[in-house]
């Protein structure tokens, strides 16, 4: 274990052996560092943080502080970094507001510079957060997913697995799996991610008959989501229709041709 002489750490954390910690960093209490994890100079690692093996917290780069919420009451709360993960320079990853709860990255995420992953928000695996991309809290981000620079995510908003935002973006909305989301709305499905992901040429095209259904068809979407459901017969296809079944708080953006993005709100969840 390397750790610089002039870096603090907390008694209380517990760093592996083969982790490395940089000249000025500060590991407060309860932290536990994953084998092979790089803690940069000057970065920060807050209390109650996980982080996982083999990950680059970069310098100035601020994981599991305290939330930017006014309910937060100083109660314990946690964030959890899994393997693989890297946190470029001045990138903040804050920890959750309710009593034990936490804020998720998972393995193999990528956070830009300058990027912000609010409080007990969750990432799934391979998510990548490109500069100044910025997720309010409580949002949902699925498996290789790709938010581009200057992007900000509204408070509670899912994006589905795949889906990629296009930069300089407001997200008011729900964006579903393996979408593609643009000035003008949903504009399409992500082919060359399900392509690079490994999607099936039928996985594919069944997904792009879901979005015309969703998005070019003109129905309203209850109708829409009844045809969807009578259409999927692929694991995307089923991974989508759940999406689009759960629980929204946001409701979902579509497309409007005129460049106006608005929502399409479930009647039930509001």
């Amino acid at each position: 274990m390397a750790i610089h002489p002039t870096a603090v750490v907390d008694r209380s954390a517990e760093i592996d052996a083969e982790a490395e910690v940089g000249a000025y960093a500060v590991i407060e209490g309860n932290v536990r560092i994953g084998a092979g994890t790089r803690i940069w100079p000057h970065a920060y690692v807050g209390w109650g943080t996980t982080i996982g093996k083999r990950c680059q917290i970069y310098p100035f780069a601020v994981v599991g502080h305290h939330p930017q919420d006014l309910k937060w009451t100083a109660a314990a709360s946690y964030t959890i970094i899994g393997d693989d993960t890297v946190v470029r320079e001045h990138a903040t990853i804050h920890r959750g507001t309710a009593p034990g709860s936490a804020t998720i990255v998972g393995a193999r995420c990528y956070i830009m510079s300058i990027g912000h992953v609010g409080h007990n928000c969750v990432l799934e695996d391979e998510v990548k957060v490109a500069n100044s991309g910025l997720l309010s809290g409580h949002v949902y981000v699925g498996r290789g997913a790709f938010v581009s620079g200057n992007v900000s995510v509204h408070q509670f908003v899912r994006i589905g697995e795949l889906a990629i935002i296009g930069g300089g973006l407001r997200v008011p909305a729900d964006v579903p799996p393996f979408m593609m989301f643009a000035p003008p709305g949903v504009i399409g499905p992500n082919v060359v991610g399900m392509r690079r992901a490994g999607l099936s040429a039928a996985e594919r095209q069944e997904i792009r008959e879901c979005h015309r259904l969703l998005y070019r068809g003109g129905l309203r979407f209850p109708e829409a989501l009844e045809r969807v459901a009578a259409l999927v017969q692929t694991e995307p296809g089923r991974r989508l229709l759940d999406f689009l079944r759960a629980p929204s708080k946001r409701g979902y953006c579509r497309l409007r041709r005129r460049g106006y993005v608005g929502l399409e709100v479930d009647e039930e969840t509001g």
